[in-house]
């Protein structure tokens, strides 16, 4: 051990969050029973004790491993008692010492301290030391020049030191730093690495001050330019005033309050903004001021990121539509397919879907029933009789009068860029010379390209790819091919007679009853009842009528109610005729004879199926065709068809080659006040006209449906469902059906085919040997084979 080194045992205590240097006089405060322990024992003793910091200043009993090597050793000056057992000690810094071994640690805290003396390091040359003090005494005015907290005084005297050891204990002890900075110094035995050290300290402080003065010049710049701007708008709000335009300042306040809670893109944002200031600095008396309010509050309002969330209960959806409908298994199968992948795919692209069937089936509460099971928000679009292009894409905002399209109204009442949109009567759009509308729809319904459609009004991107688009039509014919392309076709057929007495008794009559504030006590209607409002004063292939006239018994029954004060009522077949008065419809039903010459057809209506007794006769004339009872151009091209093909087998039917010029033939549809057309009764004219030439009974249970070709064959047809249903009601037995048309009836319901004989049939033959009296046919075949 040299001279200049000395162990010693000295009383420690710990200190945190602090570090004194040698000749720095300064108190602290000891409240740890050990530290006031030690303080007791050096105040006994020489007054010295050593000061040793923290590496962690929330450890409360530290170890020899929690604590700096490097202290200092302090003579203790003055002791005051504080309250709550508090010691504030005052002490100068003797010099530095290195903690060797904590010795003892009961009571309070004794350290083997290696003490150095401070003239360690001091063989430094005289020039280098002139140099030293030099550079520092630079460095230190230039800090001190950028921290006004340093006194001239101070900056004074500090400088007069021209000894290197002072002049950088001096500096230190007057250097703002922290606690770790003050550590690192302290840690510096050698004179030349305290030197060097607080150099880069001095240097580094001051650049940061600098830094620090340029932002706060910068701050002052923007705060005095903000002033200046506060001003300037009290000036102008001023102005406003006396010019009765105050308003339009709060309004434009009120837009930036808004915008700020609007979820949308930066693009949306910015030209939100733009709008705003625009419309702040437009007149209030100006047009132009009411057209930029009106767009700056739709663009506000719409829902550009603002979304709902789907419901994605599978079981949920299930039970909505069973509750809200009976039957129409295809749809609900497809929603709930639909809907089963949205949840695996968490997303999935949303269908366009088309329920396309005859009014009354309830197309339109299908979809009420869709948003609800997905908890979508349900926006209703009709588009019956729209022919301007500008009902969807909207108007340019130069025009008077200019708003948004349906669709980007729909999506700014629904609120979220996902509801459920119903195109409702798609087929019923038209177009004139403003534009073609369903040209505009393809945009609106084509799933690749319609994340970005443009509304004329709006001129930015709207997203419909999470909108839910369903389509309602009551006919293909009239929806162009391209339109008809994007949607996936859903048939909503007729409904059975059973079908609409489940609906009545599930949710008809319930709906009525609250409608008319009666309840089940008050009003009861028999299953009979309900079947005979169904076949005899309704006619069509959903159940809107069958509402109404439950409707007309619940007016009625109220009626009732209070003036003849009648507690309940209830209706049965034998009243029914009271309420609704004599039935409206009778259905024609099979023949009870076999006769020559009349045959029973299907057709297809949009009410439904029906059946249609086509009538041929034959007389002495020229070999003309006549044909009555309004018949389209179709049917009167089959009818030709078929005469055709009876000339061609003439010979196979033993008909005379000199009939056909010598006899007219004359065939009639009865009802002649209804348009009639379609192909689909060709082989029931041709089946009547073969009957009637060659005088052969036909069979009375017999209806059929089907193309004739001149060949003989049967083409498929469609509509089979209602057709089915129509010869059902008629008490037909056998139905002759297309043999293509195999796949249709296999979808059919087989409540529907009970107690029916369906034969499939693919040519003349085959229709005339089941159409024909077995007798009869027997007859013509023997004829045919002498």
């Amino acid at each position: 051990m040299s001279d200049l080194e000395q162990v010693k045992l000295m009383p420690t205590v710990t200190l945190r969050g602090m570090s004194i240097l040698p000749d720095m006089v300064i108190h602290f405060d000891v409240s740890r029973k050990k530290s006031i322990k030690a303080v007791e024992k050096a105040m006994l003793g020489d007054q010295k004790i050593f000061l040793v910091t923290q590496i962690d200043v929330n450890e409360n009993e530290p170890e020899m491993e929690d604590l700096y090597d490097i202290g200092c050793i302090a003579i203790i000056k003055q002791v005051i008692k504080l309250p709550n057992n508090i010691l504030r000690v005052l002490v100068e810094g003797e010099g530095r010492g290195q903690l060797i071994e904590v010795v003892e640690e009961e009571e309070y805290i004794i350290a083997k301290v290696l003490e150095f003396k401070e003239d360690i390091g001091m063989q430094i040359p005289d020039n280098n030391r002139t140099a030293m003090v030099r550079n520092l005494k630079e460095v230190f005015l230039l800090y001190s020049n950028e921290n006004y907290k340093i006194g001239k005084e101070l900056t004074k005297q500090i400088l007069e030191n021209d000894e290197l050891q002072k002049l950088v204990d001096q500096i230190v002890i007057n250097f703002s730093l922290p606690f770790e900075e003050k550590q690192k110094l302290l840690s510096a035995v050698s004179l030349q690495e305290r030197y060097e050290l607080l150099s880069i300290l001095l240097n580094n402080e001051t650049e940061i001050l600098k830094i620090k003065k340029e932002l706060q010049v910068k701050i002052k710049d923007k705060v005095d330019k903000n002033q200046r701007e506060y001003l300037l708008r009290e000036q102008q709000k001023l102005i406003r005033e006396e010019l009765g335009e105050e308003s339009l300042e709060t309004e434009a306040d009120l837009y930036m309050e808004k915008l700020k809670s609007v979820k949308a893109s930066k693009e949306v944002k910015e030209k939100i903004e733009k709008e705003i200031k625009r419309f702040k600095n437009t007149s209030s008396s100006l047009s132009e001021n009411a057209v930029v309010r009106g767009y700056l509050e739709t663009l506000l309002e719409m829902p550009w990121n603002k979304t709902s969330k789907d419901n994605t209960d599978l079981k949920y959806a299930k039970k909505i539509l069973n509750d809200d409908h009976y039957g129409l298994e295809q749809v609900k199968e497809r929603i709930l397919e639909f809907l089963a992948v949205r949840i695996l795919t968490n997303k999935g692209q949303s269908p366009i879907i088309c329920l396309v069937g005859p009014p009354g089936t309830g197309k339109t509460s299908i979809a009420k029933s869709v948003a609800k099971a997905l908890g979508k928000e349900y926006v209703r679009i009709s588009l019956g009789g729209v022919r301007d292009e500008a009902e969807i894409r909207g108007h340019r905002r130069t025009y008077i009068g200019a708003m948004p399209g349906r669709i980007a109204g729909g999506l700014k009442s629904a609120g979220v860029k996902n509801p459920l949109m119903l195109l409702d009567e798609i087929d019923k759009v038209s177009s004139d010379y403003k534009g073609d509308t369903s040209a505009a729809l393809l945009e609106v319904l084509d799933s690749e390209q319609n994340n970005k459609f443009r509304d004329h009004y709006i001129e930015l991107p709207l997203d419909l790819s999470e909108v839910l688009f369903i389509a309602t039509a009551n006919s293909l014919q009239t929806i162009p091919k391209p339109l008809l392309d994007r949607m996936e076709i859903i048939q909503v057929t007729s409904y059975t007679e059973n079908e609409k007495e489940h609906i009545a008794k599930e949710h008809l009559v319930i709906k009525q009853l609250k409608k008319h504030g009666l309840t089940t006590n008050q009003l009861t209607i028999s299953d009979k009842a309900l079947s005979s409002m169904i076949r005899y004063y309704t006619k069509e292939a959903g159940v809107r009528s069958l509402e109404r006239k439950i409707g007309e018994i619940c007016r009625k029954t109220a009626r009732q109610i209070l003036e003849k004060n009648k507690k309940s009522v209830k209706i049965t077949q034998v009243n029914l005729e009271k309420f609704l008065g004599k039935p409206q419809f009778s259905y024609d039903m099979a023949n009870e004879n076999d006769e020559v010459g009349i045959v029973r057809g299907l057709a297809w209506t949009s009410v439904g199926g029906d059946t249609l007794q086509i009538e041929v006769n034959v007389m002495p004339g020229k070999g003309e065709l006549q044909l009555t009872g309004q018949l389209g151009d179709v049917m009167k091209e089959s009818a030709r068809a078929g005469i055709s093909y009876i000339r061609s087998m003439s010979e196979k039917y033993n008909i005379k080659d000199s009939f056909f010029k010598e006899n007219d033939i004359h065939i009639h549809i009865p009802e002649g006040a209804v348009p009639k057309d379609g192909p689909s009764a060709g082989i029931t004219m041709a089946t009547a006209m073969i009957s009637a030439v060659t005088k052969t009974p036909v069979r009375a249970d017999v209806a059929m449906t089907g193309e004739i070709t001149l060949r003989g064959r049967v083409l498929p047809i469609g509509g089979l469902k209602e057709k089915i249903l129509a010869a059902k009601n008629a008490n037909i037995k056998t139905v002759l059906v297309p043999d293509k048309n195999r796949k249709d009836l296999d979808e059919i319901s087989e409540e529907i085919k009970k107690d029916l004989e369906i034969i499939y049939v693919d040519n003349m033959e085959r229709v005339l040997q089941e159409a024909l009296t077995n007798h009869a046919h027997e007859i013509m075949q023997k004829k045919a084979d002498k």
